[in-house]
């Protein structure tokens, strides 16, 4: 199966994953964990991390099926909910699974940060954005496309890219999410009203 990279201006490429060799013995999150770390320190690129840890997220979904069923449903106010499954001060990975309710959408954003988002449950739709800045509106941007994911499909981000997303359907949708170290200086949402970008 392929993955979607999304970059800085906005374009969704599919990209083939590479394959890795079955094994009857079962991947656990902590084994997960250790080869994320291994590969970490030896991978510096955003792009190569993510082509590299594809595999081994659909090798873990596929193994792990608990990872499957979130404890935290989406709160009722919010409209989404986060469970935290990995996340240690002063190490630069965040694991996690996200879940949202039909009809919930974010504000346009970016991470700051390389991320990886393999669709669990349900359909999202992201819509994809380029930074357009003029002297008076540093923070304007512009639609570039849209695309809507469904259970099974992966699609990662490259730290400058820019989206937003929208639960679609009649079922919450279901996310298992890793992000590297985020950059918070750079991370933003933008607001098209008044083409501003604000820092989180």
């Amino acid at each position: 199966m392929d993955y979607c990279l999304v970059n800085k201006e906005g374009i969704c490429k599919e990209i083939e994953v590479p394959e890795i060799e079955p094994s009857d013995s079962t991947y656990r999150l902590y084994r997960f964990l250790t080869d994320l770390e291994d590969l970490l320190s030896k991978v510096k690129s955003d792009r190569d991390r993510i082509h590299a840890i594809v595999p081994l997220v659909q090798r873990l979904l596929t193994s792990s099926y608990w990872l499957q069923i979130p404890d935290n449903p989406p709160d009722p106010d919010l409209g989404w909910s986060v469970q935290m499954l990995y996340d240690e001060p002063f190490f630069p990975l965040t694991v996690q699974l996200v879940t949202w309710l039909p009809g919930t959408s974010s504000p346009i954003h970016n991470h700051a940060a390389w991320g990886i988002v393999a669709m669990i449950n349900g359909k999202e739709k992201n819509t994809f954005w380029q930074r357009t800045p003029t002297p008076k509106f540093p923070g304007k941007i512009k639609q570039v496309s849209d695309r809507t994911f469904s259970a099974g499909e992966i699609i990662t981000f490259l730290p400058e890219a820019i989206h937003s997303i929208e639960a679609i359907g009649d079922e919450p949708t279901i996310s298992f999410n890793i992000y590297g170290e985020t950059d918070y200086k750079q991370r933003f949402e933008f607001d098209l009203d008044t083409m501003t970008a604000q820092q989180f």
